[in-house]
């Protein structure tokens, strides 16, 4: 008997539910065509725009905070391996060895602690702002839902008072439906004319505070930096002082050196331009310009003979030859390794965000399921044709009926949790805020 009367409740809310949306398609279509009469708030709607603004420009903002946060980690990361490089080349018998190590220790800290103070400070700050728009804005949409409602119930109250024959219990129910419907819309129309214009002005405060935070954290994290720099500069002096009888100029070799040369690979210029030597200058300016600026191209390693050569002996002709063919293979050698790499990633193939060959629909699933999407927050359903949704909760989003029905912002679905266990949509499935979700799958 408990089932029964369990199958009743459900059948009779689902007919509740089925009539409710089916008014409001009514309502909204003779609004469209002018046939009634629609109730406008322009005060409300300039907040609901100033609403739309604010929660556009929050999300740019967390946006761009990440990527920011995001670059401080990748130069953490960068710094870190530079200084890790230093102290490999740094011999122990050096003076300042210890210095570079206390030096690596604290930039390295130095970075944890700015990327640590972002995140508490700015970023954390940021979720915390944002996360009371997903509230406000299912609010919004459920009072325009309500004040759907308010309209055509009381049309029909009009319309009951106006007709030829009035039927005076029809109109005492539509009225006392009118009542209702009227103090639905105004509790939460009231709350919402509250809200809105003082979530608007706190957004000045808060970008004040957000932005402050960034600027504090990073005037102190440059100014702790620039002492570390400092500091090694003077180290890097003072090894620079000790050896100073020692110089490192990269020096051509003479020409009478030729298979020194060959098996020693100069230092390229801080330019990038190519590597020359006095022996193989003329024969590098024949080179096409394309295979030495073309990422990729093949670089000849024993180029063309100028004219010049041409003419002379075949055994000076043979000796040019060898000398100026081991120096443009070093040329090639050093040319491609300063080429950067490139890599290419490939992805399977899509159609409509679904791998090819991929079916959008499984046997597993309820007729006509489009994806699935997780709850980022509860949501208490405020309407008997909404669900109810714990944070963590998984829901099988399919469409509409009737497409028509769908409010902007609202999706349908069930929860898979209930799917799996009574694979019955029509005692299952319900609206929900798309806000409150995130998509999985």
């Amino acid at each position: 008997m408990a089932e029964l009367g369990s199958k009743g409740v459900t059948a009779g809310k689902i007919a509740i539910n089925v009539q409710k949306k089916l008014t409001r398609a009514q309502e909204k279509v003779l609004q469209k065509l002018g046939k009634a009469d629609e109730t406008k708030d322009e005060q409300f709607e300039q907040c609901v725009q100033n609403f739309n603004k604010q929660l556009s420009e929050g999300t740019r903002l967390q946006k761009d905070l990440r990527t920011y946060l995001a670059s401080v980690k990748a130069m953490h990361e960068a710094s870190k391996k530079l200084t890790e490089c230093l102290q490999e080349v740094y011999e122990p018998d050096w003076p300042g060895r210890d210095d570079t190590n206390k030096i690596a220790e604290n930039n390295d800290l130095l970075w944890t602690d700015f990327h640590q103070k972002l995140v508490d400070q700015a970023l954390l700050t940021m979720d915390t702002y944002l996360g009371q728009f997903p509230d406000i804005k299912s609010r919004i949409a459920k009072r325009g839902r309500k004040l759907v409602d308010y309209d055509s119930a009381r049309h029909h109250f009009e319309a009951l008072q106006t007709a030829k024959k009035k039927d005076e219990t029809k109109i005492a129910k539509a009225e006392e439906e009118l009542v209702k419907a009227q103090k639905v819309f105004e509790e939460m129309n009231v709350d919402l004319q509250e809200e809105l214009p003082s979530l608007w002005n706190s957004r000045v405060g808060f970008y004040v505070n957000t932005f402050q935070s960034i600027a504090g954290l990073e005037e102190n994290f440059h100014k702790e930096m620039s002492k570390l720099n400092q500091n090694l500069h003077d180290v890097l002096l003072g090894l620079d002082k000790q050896y100073a009888g020692n110089a490192f100029p990269v020096k051509a070799q003479p020409s009478d050196s030729t298979p020194a040369k060959a098996n020693k690979s100069p230092s390229p210029p801080p330019d990038g331009s190519p590597i020359t030597s006095p022996e193989t200058k003329t024969v590098n300016h024949d080179l096409e310009p394309s295979t030495l600026e073309t990422p990729g191209a093949s670089i000849p390693k024993s180029p063309s003979q100028p004219a010049e050569a041409a003419h002379a002996g075949a055994e000076a002709s043979g000796s040019e030859a060898a000398a100026g063919a081991e120096p443009s293979k070093t040329e090639a050698d050093s040319g491609s390794s300063s080429l950067p790499a490139v890599v290419v990633e490939t992805f399977p193939a899509t159609i409509n965000g679904t791998v090819e060959g991929a079916s959008s629909e499984r046997a597993d699933m309820p007729p006509g399921f489009l994806f699935k999407v997780q709850a980022m927050h509860d949501y208490t359903a405020t309407d008997s044709d909404e669900l109810q949704l714990k944070a963590g909760d998984v829901v099988l989003v399919i469409p509409f009926e009737n497409p028509e029905e769908q409010d902007e912002g609202w999706l349908m679905g069930v929860k898979e949790s209930d799917w799996i266990q009574h694979k019955e949509l029509d005692q299952c499935r319900g609206v929900f805020p798309e806000n409150f979700t995130e998509r999985v799958q």
